[in-house]
């Protein structure tokens, strides 16, 4: 029998997400791949997986998800109740799935997206080089809904070299930043007004950027009323629209943008910011 992970039920959809395309901004594709990069790889090291193994992410949980086959399965990024066939089980840890059992996932308690890694990782075709799916650029494997169901490849030889993993704890998220290219868009002290304030992760954040609700950027006088021609963009770049509410690019981020960039968050918080729920506050602070 073919071995296979199916949904039963969800909430969302679910995404299946690797570790992405890169190189390929010039074609107008962004690197795309898990929102919880970190999580992604602990959950593929747990299973005995290459790190970069495609996995399931679970926007916000509550989902069940069936075994075809004998699994094993890890389940990491944002805290969640899990159960195996109603048992409570822990995060961080491999999972025996028996042909037939089911994977409860509760409702996220902090964060935003649970990692579920399958030893053998979900072996859908890939598209570019990568098994991700980019919701802005829709490629890659069609989001899954309840009676989806995705085939899971050979076992690796090696076993497992990760028992169990600690649960990180949830801090307020405070955001390293460098400075942007189009600083002189901006008042002399927006990047202090930048890393001064707090600010309110938006309900219309999604992988394509997270929106920030708070105190408005100025622009300076010799910006005012221009528009900056479209160029190139990155995730974790801080773009602010002319509204002056920043919007941090997400992994699905388009690769050109004309709004101007006042700072990049580094790429190691990228995947605290993406654990961070509508209405989490956080800071940035200035590392240069």
């Amino acid at each position: 029998m073919t071995r296979a992970l199916e949904v039963e039920a969800c909430a969302a959809a679910l995404l299946v997400e690797d570790l992405g395309r890169p190189g390929l901004a010039h074609l107008g594709v962004s690197c795309s791949g898990a929102a919880d990069r970190g999580a992604l790889r602990l959950a593929n090291r747990l299973v005995g997986n290459p790190e970069g193994a495609a996995g399931l992410e679970v926007p916000l949980g509550r989902a069940v998800l069936r075994a075809h086959g004998e699994l094993v399965v890890a389940v990491t990024g944002a805290v969640a109740a899990l159960a195996v066939d109603g048992r409570p089980v822990g995060s961080g840890a491999p999972l025996h799935l028996a042909p037939g059992s089911r994977l409860g996932i509760g409702e996220v308690t902090a964060g935003v997206h649970v990692v579920v890694a399958v030893r053998g990782g979900v072996d859908v075709p890939p598209v570019l080089g990568s098994r991700s799916r980019d919701v802005l650029g829709e490629l890659g494997p069609d989001p899954l809904v309840v009676r989806s169901r995705v085939p899971v490849g050979s076992a690796p030889a090696s076993p497992p070299l990760v028992d169990v993993a600690p649960v990180p704890a949830w801090a307020p998220a405070v955001l390293r930043i460098v400075p942007g290219p189009r600083q002189e868009w901006f008042t002399a002290s927006a990047v202090d007004e930048l890393t001064a304030a707090d600010w309110t992760v938006s309900v219309r954040s999604s992988r394509v950027g997270v929106r920030l609700t708070g105190p408005g950027l100025a622009r300076s006088a010799a910006a005012a009323g221009r528009e900056l021609p479209s160029e190139g963009t990155v995730r974790g770049a801080v773009q602010v629209p002319p509204d002056g509410r920043p919007v941090v690019l997400g992994p699905d981020h388009p690769t050109t943008g004309g709004y101007p960039v006042l700072a990049v968050v580094v790429d190691a918080d990228l995947d605290r910011l993406a654990q961070c729920a509508p209405g989490t506050s956080l800071r940035f602070r200035s590392t240069g």
